[in-house]
């Protein structure tokens, strides 16, 4: 028997692939179907069975392309409906997979179909739990994201999770090895740890959430401190319950090498978006005017999903040359499947072609130590719990992700600076203000990380924010 967790950092994504004899089965893949296929032709197994935990609503899952591709069957938990052939398991339903067995532990409270896969090895041990979003190391899956779809409160929801833990995954053996769907940085969970895999009995002594002395204290400390969730989500999850595009249909529209030429009157035409994809060290010195900026090496994905939101808006891609197979695998992984071309010679190509370029001003942090005065007017973009932690005093908090409803806030005749961590989310910001025609402010590099090295700023620690701006 191999268990192999395949994990994808920019989405904090765990998928898993297993092989006992010749069969294999794989839990909640990813859009990109050619890693599995390999690793299924390398082993000489045959495909057999694609467990989903769960409808996925921070990406989209690579179930159907899978299936088409091996045959392989689809397994979903009670309750599910998705609207292409598969087998809706029944609770403590068995497969098996070689010599090996799973069985589907329905476990409702982060979605009502949730389901925990229990796999039993070939002495008859259960070895390990997939617990998909149900349970994370250190956290639960969040219960707010199938209200609309259940007609449920987040409280309902987080009440039927508290059940299906004590019920189902409590009750098991310490020494099973939990693989989680996800782990830390992603939007699913609010307190998970660094880690990727461990065993139950630690869970069951350190995660939060377990250790709560009745269901109201659970529903409580789970829903606290929940924000918002990427609105992107609900589209991704209608993606993975009704089908979609198969990816190399998407990768072949999107291969598409436009010319300068083309590029502008194509863009006016179609009303794409720009997206360039280029980090931010070069984004700043020039770039396509109105073009927004979310770069390749970073949290890609999910910026593009919570700053665009709309899945079927048009896309183009300007990208360091090399790297747009890439862009656009990463894009379909969060259901971003219109992609209409890239820029042929990538953005050196449109400069030397003689046409009109724009730039962010951007300054060191001594630089802004000597322009600094008790007037000026700093936004932060970082997250709350970032800000609250620590801040230059007076600063104001503008989250990122918020952008879209403070954008028209702003005064664009008052002088303001911008700030992130390190210089990648307040380029964002920048290439955002930029578009909206907002450009009398002033970026920092490295962000709040190399500010405070200066050590010429004073840091609150806490929040003190009562003016507004």
């Amino acid at each position: 028997m191999k268990i192999e967790q395949i994990y994808t950092g920019c989405l904090a994504q765990g998928a898993y692939y297993i092989v006992s004899e010749n069969e294999a089965a794989i839990i909640d893949p990813l859009r990109e179907v050619k890693p599995y296929l390999d690793r299924l032709e390398k082993d000489n197994v045959i495909l057999k069975y694609i467990f989903e935990t769960h409808f996925h609503a921070d990406f989209v899952s690579g179930h159907l392309d899978l299936s088409k591709k091996t045959d392989a069957s689809i397994v979903y938990g009670p309750t599910a409906q998705p609207d292409f052939e598969a087998i809706i398991a029944k609770d403590n339903q068995i497969f098996e997979i070689g010599k090996i067995k799973i069985k589907a532990l329905h476990t409702p409270g982060h979605t009502m179909e949730s389901t925990t896969y229990l796999l039993i090895d070939e002495n008859g041990v259960e070895t390990a739990i997939f617990t998909g979003d149900t349970l994370f190391l250190g956290d639960v899956g969040r219960p707010d994201l199938a209200q609309k779809a259940t007609n449920m409160t987040q409280e309902d929801l987080a009440g039927i999770l508290y059940e299906s833990l004590h019920s189902k995954i409590m009750p098991l053996d310490d020494s099973i090895t939990v693989y989680p769907a996800h782990g830390a940085g992603s939007a699913c969970g609010k307190n998970m740890q660094k880690e990727t895999v461990d065993i139950l009995g630690n869970q069951k002594r350190t995660n939060y959430a377990l250790n709560q002395p009745d269901k109201e204290s659970f529903i409580r400390e789970v829903l606290d401190g929940l924000t918002a969730p990427p609105k992107y989500f609900g589209m991704n999850v209608a993606m993975n319950k009704g089908g979609y595009d198969s990816i190399d249909d998407v990768m072949d529209k999107g291969l598409n090498p436009i010319s300068v030429e083309d590029f502008e009157s194509f863009a006016e035409e179609t009303g794409a978006l720009i997206l360039d994809t280029r980090g931010a060290a070069e984004f700043y010195k020039g770039f396509i005017p109105n073009s927004i900026n979310i770069g390749l090496k970073g949290d890609f994905a999910p910026w593009v999903g919570s700053l665009i939101v709309d899945v079927k808006h048009p896309l183009l891609l300007v990208s360091d040359e090399g790297s747009e197979e890439e862009v656009i695998t990463r894009l379909s992984r969060v259901g971003f499947d219109h992609v209409l071309g890239y820029l042929k010679g990538g953005f050196e190509s449109w400069k030397n072609s003689g046409k009109e370029t724009d730039e962010v001003n951007r300054i060191s942090p001594t630089e802004f130590a000597e322009k600094l005065s008790e007037n000026s007017k700093i936004i932060d973009v970082r997250k709350l719990t970032e800000y609250s932690a620590e801040h230059i005093d007076n600063a104001f908090n503008k989250p990122l992700d918020t952008i879209s409803d403070w954008v028209s806030t702003i005064d664009d005749s008052e002088h303001f600076f911008l700030h992130c961590a390190g210089g990648y989310r307040s380029m964002i910001a920048a290439s955002i203000l930029n578009s909206h025609g907002i450009r009398n402010f002033t970026e920092i590099e490295g962000g709040f990380n190399a500010i405070k090295k200066t050590e010429k700023f004073p840091i609150s620690d806490f929040v003190c924010q009562s003016k507004t701006l």
